[in-house]
Protein backbone atom coordinates (compact mmCIF):
# COMPACT_ATOMS: atom_id res chain seq x y z
CA UNK A 1 0.00 0.00 0.00
CA UNK A 2 1.45 3.35 -1.06
CA UNK A 3 1.16 5.84 1.81
CA UNK A 4 4.23 7.86 0.81
CA UNK A 5 3.67 11.63 0.76
CA UNK A 6 7.26 12.63 0.05
CA UNK A 7 7.36 15.67 -2.22
CA UNK A 8 3.77 16.65 -1.36
CA UNK A 9 2.74 19.84 0.43
CA UNK A 10 -0.12 19.63 2.91
CA UNK A 11 -1.97 22.65 4.30
CA UNK A 12 -3.62 21.82 7.64
CA UNK A 13 -6.03 24.27 9.26
CA UNK A 14 -6.59 24.58 12.98
CA UNK A 15 -3.30 22.78 13.42
CA UNK A 16 -2.02 24.04 16.78
CA UNK A 17 -4.09 21.62 18.84
CA UNK A 18 -6.37 18.59 18.81
CA UNK A 19 -7.23 16.79 15.60
CA UNK A 20 -5.61 19.45 13.42
CA UNK A 21 -2.27 19.14 15.15
CA UNK A 22 -2.48 15.33 15.14
CA UNK A 23 -3.24 15.38 11.40
CA UNK A 24 -0.25 17.63 10.72
CA UNK A 25 1.99 15.20 12.61
CA UNK A 26 0.69 12.16 10.72
CA UNK A 27 1.06 13.83 7.32
CA UNK A 28 4.59 14.92 8.18
CA UNK A 29 5.38 11.38 9.32
CA UNK A 30 4.39 10.13 5.86
CA UNK A 31 6.83 12.58 4.29
CA UNK A 32 4.73 15.65 3.48
CA UNK A 33 5.90 19.22 3.95
CA UNK A 34 3.23 20.71 6.20
CA UNK A 35 1.86 24.25 6.13
CA UNK A 36 0.23 24.94 9.47
CA UNK A 37 -2.66 27.43 9.54
CA UNK A 38 -3.99 29.01 12.74
CA UNK A 39 -4.24 32.41 14.41
CA UNK A 40 -1.66 32.07 17.20
CA UNK A 41 1.87 32.54 15.86
CA UNK A 42 3.56 31.45 19.07
CA UNK A 43 1.68 28.14 18.99
CA UNK A 44 2.32 27.72 15.26
CA UNK A 45 6.06 28.06 15.89
CA UNK A 46 5.87 25.52 18.69
CA UNK A 47 4.00 22.91 16.64
CA UNK A 48 6.25 23.49 13.62
CA UNK A 49 9.27 22.63 15.77
CA UNK A 50 7.57 19.38 16.83
CA UNK A 51 6.77 18.09 13.34
CA UNK A 52 8.70 14.98 12.31
CA UNK A 53 10.23 14.04 8.99
CA UNK A 54 12.48 15.77 6.47
CA UNK A 55 9.77 18.11 5.17
CA UNK A 56 10.30 21.85 4.86
CA UNK A 57 7.50 22.85 7.21
CA UNK A 58 6.03 26.35 7.43
CA UNK A 59 2.96 28.21 8.66
CA UNK A 60 0.44 30.93 7.89
CA UNK A 61 -1.06 33.10 10.62
CA UNK A 62 -4.76 33.49 9.81
CA UNK A 63 -8.02 34.04 11.67
CA UNK A 64 -11.05 32.15 10.33
CA UNK A 65 -13.39 34.77 11.73
CA UNK A 66 -11.99 37.09 9.04
CA UNK A 67 -12.54 35.36 5.65
CA UNK A 68 -11.35 38.29 3.52
CA UNK A 69 -8.09 38.44 5.44
CA UNK A 70 -7.70 34.65 5.14
CA UNK A 71 -8.15 34.87 1.37
CA UNK A 72 -5.39 37.46 0.99
CA UNK A 73 -2.94 35.58 3.20
CA UNK A 74 -3.49 32.16 1.59
CA UNK A 75 -3.29 33.51 -1.96
CA UNK A 76 -0.11 35.41 -1.09
CA UNK A 77 1.41 32.25 0.36
CA UNK A 78 0.60 30.18 -2.72
CA UNK A 79 1.95 32.86 -5.07
CA UNK A 80 5.23 32.84 -3.17
CA UNK A 81 5.58 29.12 -2.43
CA UNK A 82 3.61 27.29 -5.12
CA UNK A 83 1.10 24.48 -5.26
CA UNK A 84 -0.56 22.84 -2.28
CA UNK A 85 -1.30 19.14 -2.88
CA UNK A 86 -3.35 18.36 0.22
CA UNK A 87 -5.82 20.63 2.00
CA UNK A 88 -7.22 19.68 5.41
CA UNK A 89 -10.13 21.94 6.36
CA UNK A 90 -10.57 22.01 10.11
CA UNK A 91 -12.16 24.72 12.26
CA UNK A 92 -13.35 24.79 15.86
CA UNK A 93 -17.05 24.08 16.15
CA UNK A 94 -19.78 26.57 17.07
CA UNK A 95 -20.97 26.89 20.66
CA UNK A 96 -23.43 24.33 21.95
CA UNK A 97 -27.09 25.18 22.48
CA UNK A 98 -30.63 24.49 21.36
CA UNK A 99 -31.50 25.57 17.82
CA UNK A 100 -34.65 27.28 19.11
CA UNK A 101 -32.48 29.59 21.18
CA UNK A 102 -29.83 30.28 18.52
CA UNK A 103 -29.33 33.86 17.36
CA UNK A 104 -29.09 34.58 13.64
CA UNK A 105 -25.60 36.02 14.17
CA UNK A 106 -24.46 32.61 15.41
CA UNK A 107 -25.47 31.02 12.09
CA UNK A 108 -23.75 33.78 10.11
CA UNK A 109 -20.54 33.40 12.09
CA UNK A 110 -20.56 29.60 11.81
CA UNK A 111 -21.24 29.56 8.08
CA UNK A 112 -18.51 32.16 7.58
CA UNK A 113 -15.78 30.38 9.52
CA UNK A 114 -16.66 26.92 8.20
CA UNK A 115 -18.31 26.92 4.78
CA UNK A 116 -16.99 30.22 3.41
CA UNK A 117 -13.44 29.71 4.66
CA UNK A 118 -13.39 26.14 3.28
CA UNK A 119 -14.52 27.53 -0.06
CA UNK A 120 -11.87 30.27 -0.06
CA UNK A 121 -9.13 27.74 0.68
CA UNK A 122 -10.40 25.30 -1.94
CA UNK A 123 -10.40 27.97 -4.64
CA UNK A 124 -6.89 29.04 -3.68
CA UNK A 125 -5.41 25.55 -4.08
CA UNK A 126 -7.58 24.14 -6.87
CA UNK A 127 -5.67 25.55 -9.83
CA UNK A 128 -2.41 23.93 -8.78
CA UNK A 129 -4.09 20.62 -8.04
CA UNK A 130 -5.69 20.57 -11.49
CA UNK A 131 -2.39 21.41 -13.15
CA UNK A 132 -0.60 18.57 -11.34
CA UNK A 133 -3.40 16.04 -11.77
CA UNK A 134 -3.30 15.31 -8.04
CA UNK A 135 -5.18 16.75 -5.09
CA UNK A 136 -6.68 15.78 -1.76
CA UNK A 137 -9.26 17.92 0.04
CA UNK A 138 -10.25 16.51 3.42
CA UNK A 139 -12.85 18.17 5.62
CA UNK A 140 -12.91 17.36 9.31
CA UNK A 141 -16.58 17.77 10.21
CA UNK A 142 -18.72 15.75 12.65
CA UNK A 143 -20.89 12.64 12.83
CA UNK A 144 -23.81 15.07 13.05
CA UNK A 145 -23.94 15.08 9.24
CA UNK A 146 -25.38 11.56 9.58
CA UNK A 147 -27.35 11.88 12.82
CA UNK A 148 -27.80 15.36 14.36
CA UNK A 149 -26.45 15.64 17.89
CA UNK A 150 -28.46 16.96 20.82
CA UNK A 151 -27.86 20.54 21.95
CA UNK A 152 -25.68 21.39 18.93
CA UNK A 153 -28.25 23.16 16.75
CA UNK A 154 -25.99 25.66 14.98
CA UNK A 155 -23.22 23.10 14.59
CA UNK A 156 -25.55 20.44 13.14
CA UNK A 157 -26.87 22.90 10.57
CA UNK A 158 -23.47 24.21 9.54
CA UNK A 159 -21.80 20.81 9.34
CA UNK A 160 -24.55 19.50 7.06
CA UNK A 161 -23.99 22.42 4.70
CA UNK A 162 -20.26 21.68 4.56
CA UNK A 163 -20.93 17.99 3.86
CA UNK A 164 -23.18 18.80 0.90
CA UNK A 165 -20.70 21.38 -0.39
CA UNK A 166 -18.04 18.67 -0.20
CA UNK A 167 -20.07 16.07 -2.11
CA UNK A 168 -20.90 18.57 -4.85
CA UNK A 169 -17.24 19.58 -5.09
CA UNK A 170 -16.06 15.96 -5.20
CA UNK A 171 -18.13 15.26 -8.31
CA UNK A 172 -16.90 18.40 -10.07
CA UNK A 173 -13.17 17.86 -9.50
CA UNK A 174 -12.94 14.06 -9.78
CA UNK A 175 -11.89 14.13 -13.48
CA UNK A 176 -8.73 16.02 -12.50
CA UNK A 177 -7.40 13.39 -10.10
CA UNK A 178 -8.62 15.33 -7.07
CA UNK A 179 -10.52 13.62 -4.27
CA UNK A 180 -12.74 15.29 -1.67
CA UNK A 181 -13.76 13.45 1.48
CA UNK A 182 -15.09 14.12 4.96
CA UNK A 183 -13.75 12.69 8.20
CA UNK A 184 -16.41 12.62 10.91
CA UNK A 185 -14.94 12.46 14.42
CA UNK A 186 -17.08 11.20 17.24
CA UNK A 187 -16.32 12.08 20.85
CA UNK A 188 -12.58 12.75 20.83
CA UNK A 189 -10.27 13.76 23.67
CA UNK A 190 -9.77 17.39 22.65
CA UNK A 191 -10.40 20.86 24.09
CA UNK A 192 -13.66 20.88 22.10
CA UNK A 193 -15.00 17.84 23.99
CA UNK A 194 -13.94 19.39 27.29
CA UNK A 195 -15.79 22.63 26.51
CA UNK A 196 -18.99 20.75 25.57
CA UNK A 197 -18.89 18.78 28.82
CA UNK A 198 -18.21 21.89 30.90
CA UNK A 199 -21.02 23.84 29.22
CA UNK A 200 -23.52 21.03 29.79
CA UNK A 201 -22.41 20.65 33.40
CA UNK A 202 -22.81 24.37 34.05
CA UNK A 203 -26.28 24.41 32.49
CA UNK A 204 -27.68 21.26 34.09
CA UNK A 205 -25.82 21.07 37.40
CA UNK A 206 -24.75 17.50 36.58
CA UNK A 207 -21.10 16.76 37.31
CA UNK A 208 -18.62 16.56 34.45
CA UNK A 209 -17.81 12.97 35.40
CA UNK A 210 -21.47 11.94 35.14
CA UNK A 211 -21.82 13.65 31.76
CA UNK A 212 -18.72 11.87 30.45
CA UNK A 213 -20.07 8.52 31.67
CA UNK A 214 -23.37 9.21 29.94
CA UNK A 215 -21.51 9.93 26.69
CA UNK A 216 -19.43 6.77 27.02
CA UNK A 217 -22.54 4.62 27.39
CA UNK A 218 -23.53 5.68 23.85
CA UNK A 219 -20.23 4.46 22.37
CA UNK A 220 -19.94 0.71 21.69
CA UNK A 221 -16.16 0.86 22.24
CA UNK A 222 -16.78 2.45 25.65
CA UNK A 223 -14.02 5.04 25.30
CA UNK A 224 -13.30 8.38 23.68
CA UNK A 225 -11.11 8.58 20.59
CA UNK A 226 -7.58 9.90 20.67
CA UNK A 227 -6.91 12.75 18.23
CA UNK A 228 -4.26 10.58 16.56
CA UNK A 229 -6.89 7.96 15.67
CA UNK A 230 -8.88 10.55 13.73
CA UNK A 231 -5.65 11.80 12.15
CA UNK A 232 -4.90 8.29 10.87
CA UNK A 233 -8.05 8.45 8.72
CA UNK A 234 -7.03 11.89 7.43
CA UNK A 235 -3.56 10.63 6.52
CA UNK A 236 -4.90 7.59 4.66
CA UNK A 237 -7.34 9.67 2.61
CA UNK A 238 -4.47 12.02 1.74
CA UNK A 239 -2.29 9.19 0.48
CA UNK A 240 -1.86 7.74 -3.03
CA UNK A 241 -3.54 4.57 -1.74
CA UNK A 242 -6.88 6.41 -1.49
CA UNK A 243 -6.89 7.65 -5.10
CA UNK A 244 -10.24 6.03 -5.97
CA UNK A 245 -12.08 7.08 -2.81
CA UNK A 246 -14.00 10.33 -3.14
CA UNK A 247 -17.22 11.99 -2.03
CA UNK A 248 -17.65 9.96 1.15
CA UNK A 249 -18.13 10.48 4.89
CA UNK A 250 -15.83 8.45 7.14
CA UNK A 251 -17.03 8.27 10.77
CA UNK A 252 -14.28 7.74 13.33
CA UNK A 253 -16.54 7.33 16.32
CA UNK A 254 -16.13 3.92 17.96
CA UNK A 255 -19.46 2.81 16.46
CA UNK A 256 -21.60 5.52 18.08
CA UNK A 257 -23.44 6.81 15.00
CA UNK A 258 -26.79 5.08 14.66
CA UNK A 259 -26.77 4.79 10.86
CA UNK A 260 -24.67 3.28 8.09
Amino acid sequence: MNLNLSGKKAMVCGSTQGIGKASAIELATLGASVILVARNEEELNRVKSELPGPGNHSYVVADFSKPDELKVKINDYIQQHGTVDILVNNTGGPNSGLITEAKTDEFIQAFSSHLLCNHILMQAVLGGMKKNGFGRIINIISTSVKVPLKNLGVSNTTRAAVANWSKTLANEVAPFGITVNNVLPGATMTARLKSIVEAKSAKTGISKQEIEQEMLREIPMQRFAEASEVANAVAFLASPAAAYITGINVPVDGGRTGSL
